[in-house]
């Protein structure tokens, strides 16, 4: 999938997060995601909340995904760990890299890294594990 294809199939059937979300780029088995920072996301203090930082790393595996197997909107997270490791700066969107490490025929293991846009030093990292469903017409037995 490219990149209108992602923003569409988001819009469609996961419009929780299309509005907020913005697919950047896609090479190979990297995607890079935006998250349009806005009140809802910050937590007391005015920083953004652990949460949001989750949401972006989630979709932003979702999408490296999507852009490698097409739309197959039942394809879930199974495992997650996330490290925080500095508050992002405030006031700005915050991007997420999302690397395929594995590509396997029903797992897929993506390796996320979170920045304040306009800067290099890296907020947060997460790990994920997606579970992907069979290919129509494959049933399981």
């Amino acid at each position: 999938m490219d990149i209108p294809a992602l923003q569409d199939f988001l819009a469609r059937e996961f419009p929780q997060v299309a509005d907020e979300i913005a697919v950047e780029t896609l090479d190979g088995p990297v995607a890079t995601v935006r998250l349009r920072v806005s009140e809802r996301h910050l937590r007391p203090g005015g920083t953004l909340g652990g949460p949001a930082m989750f949401l972006l790393a989630d979709v932003a595996a979702y999408c490296a995904i999507l852009s490698r197997i097409g739309p197959r909107a039942l394809t879930v997270t199974t495992n997650a760990g996330i490290d925080f490791l500095r508050k992002p700066a405030a006031g700005r969107d915050l991007l997420c890299r999302a690397e395929i490490l594995k590509l396997g025929w029903t797992l897929v293991v993506v390796d996320t890294r979170l920045f304040s846009d306009g800067e290099d030093t890296v907020v947060a990292r997460a790990n994920f594990t997606y579970s992907i469903p069979p290919a129509p017409g494959l049933g399981v037995s």
